[in-house]
């Protein structure tokens, strides 16, 4: 995240010339990074409950005392 704001700033600077201009680009960077990171959050545990609620529908195989794999 950090490369990215920076390459972004530099690039900004270049091509316009404005500091202020650099400034609002890189925000425009970090308001854009932080919202994809908390929308793949948000679809990693969407798809955690959903393996989840799969795995209780399905049959389960091994005996109650073994679904650990412990051998006594």
């Amino acid at each position: 995240m950090s490369a990215t704001t920076i390459l972004s700033a530099v690039w900004a600077y270049m091509a316009t010339g404005s500091f202020w201009e650099a400034l609002a680009w890189t925000v425009v960077t970090l308001v854009v990074l932080q919202v994809g990171y908390f929308v793949l959050v948000l679809g990693l545990i969407y798809r955690r409950e959903q393996d989840a609620a799969a795995s209780e529908d399905s049959v389960n195989t091994l005996p109650p005392l073994r679904r650990d794999r412990v051998r006594l």
